[in-house]
């Protein structure tokens, strides 16, 4: 295994497409632009088209653009249908787009932002492109997931959509550990059909605009210690970039910065939480965001009782 993974040890993604959803900015730009380098086609899943076509004329190589609006359900089902008039098969899709400690406040679907934004969103996107990756030998889903699973995190299933009370914190740790938990139970359902693998990445301490919802009282500090526990977004992105492209990863695995507490460094193979492998959550968590998303998965004959590797 590589000391020091980097963008020089991509293979080369002539004839491979890959979708990136919030590839406009910070590491969804960063990872589309270095896949893009390397010769694959690919798609800015966006929100703000205007930006995406600006991020694309940052990059070289085959880059298109697609509107893609996470907090609402027709939005996704809309992108998901001009994808599959453009596209006829999809090597890669990264599922990156996030959103972090917002305000309470509600998708467009009355789900809450975090949880709508980070997870039911991308459960949704996935769900009705599966189809156009399933086909594909070596495609994979790669979920970004975060550092924060670990804090204040669990799946609130008598509250997933914080009503009585809510935590910034809390909600961001809930969404980021549906992320793991998603990708876990998706590589179970994966694993019989044999062509498409999901992984999870994490970007540890990155100097993106996620930061910008920090509550008033914690952004000074932020920007003071930033320096010293953030590390470029382009670093930020190798992780995701390694399980979307290094040929030696294996299915349910989970890559983040190999320095102290994988905050900064260069990406290595890491584990998730205890609570993200429990494989009663993770089948009630996707049975409950089928429910809320009304999206179902083409997959058949997967194997249930296959765990995630913990490598």
């Amino acid at each position: 295994m590589t000391e020091k993974w980097t963008t020089a040890n991509i293979p080369d993604q002539r004839g491979r497409v890959a979708v990136v959803t919030g590839a406009n900015t910070g590491l969804g730009f960063e990872t589309a632009k270095a896949l893009a380098e390397r010769g694959a086609s690919v798609v800015l899943a966006v929100r703000d088209v205007a930006k995406g076509e600006q991020a694309a004329a940052c990059m070289t190589g085959d880059v298109s653009v697609l509107a893609l609006d996470l907090t609402s359900l027709d939005s996704v089902r809309t992108a998901a249908v001009a994808l599959r008039s453009r596209l006829d098969r999809l090597d890669l899709l990264i599922n990156n787009a996030g959103v972090m400690y917002t305000p309470k406040q509600t998708t467009r679907d009355g789900f809450e932002m975090q949880f709508g934004t980070n997870h039911l969103g991308h459960f949704a996107f996935t769900g009705l492109l599966l189809d156009l990756i399933l086909p594909v030998p070596g495609s994979r889903v790669v979920t970004v997931s975060s550092v924060g699973h670990r804090i204040r995190a669990a799946i609130h299933f008598d509250d997933l959509q914080w009503e009585r009370s809510y935590s910034r914190v809390g909600a961001y740790g809930q969404s980021k550990l549906a992320n793991l938990m998603f990708t876990y139970e998706l590589q179970r359902r994966l694993a019989a059909h044999g062509t498409t693998v999901a992984l999870a990445a994490h970007p540890g301490g990155s100097n993106t605009e996620l930061g910008r919802n920090l509550p008033a009282a914690l952004r000074l500090p932020f920007a003071l210690l930033a320096p010293l526990l953030a590390q470029s977004a382009a670093m930020g992105a190798l992780p995701t970039l390694r399980a979307a492209t290094d040929p030696a990863v294996l299915g349910g695995q989970y890559y983040g910065p190999g320095g102290r507490n994988e905050v900064m460094g260069h990406p290595r193979l890491v584990t998730s939480s205890p609570a993200s492998y429990d494989l009663a959550v993770q089948q009630r968590l996707w049975d409950v965001s089928e429910n809320l998303t009304g999206v179902t998965f083409p997959v058949v004959g997967f194997e249930r009782n296959l765990p995630p590797s913990r490598q």
